[in-house]
């Protein structure tokens, strides 16, 4: 094998990383995805523009947790970690299909945990691949299984909600308030990012606090409550705005509240990954962001 350098990230090397990645999370749902579920489609391109931006996020507020392997004719592996408060995340993080098993994963991984060293918490959100989920628990991550919800909503199912309203970047105090009492650690800069990306909503009031953010097809991308009840109006409130056919996705054991209202809008619960964690417990009422933990 060619001579690899694990160095920092460039700007110009961010088109190629995206291209990795999504080639390396495609060819992992060929492999892994079961065959009555539908058959793993690439990267979108407005998913594509999304991933670009947010990476070049990462380049600006954490520069040093942004790592790649070179080979010399290009990006072969790459790794996006970021820190918030002391909580170190992991972002992203793939090695180009058929080269896995070479040490490349390893070596980026270090590199980018260097980036959380002094921290006192850690999060990330695994794929069920078992050589990534065998670094993570080598690392000293426990693995707490990650469910998610899909299917065909039974809008009748819905009840009324009430005392929730749109958010706004005026929100954002609150919403890192919220993050800090559930997660241990706000978003801070990432909000403004999350904002530019989708629409959030709020609600507030004087018994509990929370917000989401809504993908353009009303999929749930993150949400943080101090309660279960502000929590569940949150998320009933993204599938009243939703589509027919929706999906929930980073679901723990931890947020049971969150199955149940699936289950109640009749939408089927499978397990897919895992959400790793080291020096916390599961964060609820909760339901993380793939990327942006």
């Amino acid at each position: 094998m060619t001579e690899v350098t694990i160095r920092p990230m460039l700007p110009d090397d961010v088109p190629a990383a995206e291209r990795l990645s999504a080639e390396s999370f495609l060819e992992l749902d060929q492999r892994t995805t079961r065959r009555d579920r539908p058959a793993p489609q690439r990267r979108s391109a407005a998913r594509s523009e999304g991933w670009i931006l947010r990476t070049h996020h990462f380049l600006e507020t954490d520069p040093g947790g942004c790592w790649v392997a070179d080979d010399g004719s290009g990006v072969i592996g790459m790794a996006t970690s970021f820190v918030r408060d002391t909580t170190w995340c992991l972002a992203t993080y793939a090695v180009r299909p058929g080269l896995q098993g070479r040490g490349l994963g390893r070596a980026l991984l270090d590199a980018a945990l260097q980036h959380g060293r002094g921290c006192l918490r850690g999060m990330l959100s695994s794929s069920s691949d078992p050589k990534a989920v065998r670094r993570y628990r080598l690392a000293g991550f426990s693995l707490h299984p990650q469910m998610h919800l899909t299917g065909t909503v039974d809008r009748s199912a819905i009840p009324v909600v009430d005392k929730v309203r749109e958010g706004s970047a005026g929100d954002t105090d609150l919403m890192d308030s919220i993050d800090r009492q559930v997660r241990g650690a706000a978003h801070g800069v990432d909000h403004p990012l999350m904002q530019h990306l989708w629409r959030s909503i709020v609600s507030d009031t004087t018994t509990g606090s929370g917000y989401a953010y809504l993908a353009p097809d009303g999929s749930v991308m993150l949400l943080a409550a101090t309660n279960r009840t502000a929590a569940t109006r949150l998320l009933w409130t993204a599938i009243a705005d939703g589509g027919p056919e929706q999906n929930v996705h980073h679901l723990t054991a931890a947020n049971e509240w969150a199955i149940d209202v699936g289950l109640a809008a009749r939408l089927e619960l499978h397990q897919e990954g895992y959400l790793g964690l080291r020096g916390m417990a599961p964060p609820s009422p909760y339901v993380h962001n793939g990327a942006l933990l």
